[in-house]
């Protein structure tokens, strides 16, 4: 996912509501939950921040090899 956050939001703030909020609507959707998601991960720890120095396009391609990369395979 690749986001621009204005800067009167602090990042980890947004980060933190969209890991949140889309964790329980996907644990909602698939695993039948409506309450209780204690102890369960969804999403990584971390995130990659940039304000500026990041290309873009660069940005882009990591996030569409993100996928294969996790997997253990090769760009």
């Amino acid at each position: 996912m690749c986001i621009e956050i204005p800067p009167k939001y602090a990042v980890a703030s947004v980060v933190g509501f969209l890991k949140g909020k889309s964790a329980i609507a996907i644990a909602r959707q698939f695993s039948g939950k409506q309450r209780n998601f204690n102890g369960e991960n969804f999403w990584a720890r971390g995130y990659a921040v940039s304000t500026v120095g990041f290309e873009l396009e660069a940005v882009r391609r990591y996030i569409r090899e993100q996928e294969i990369a996790d997997k253990g395979g090769q760009f």
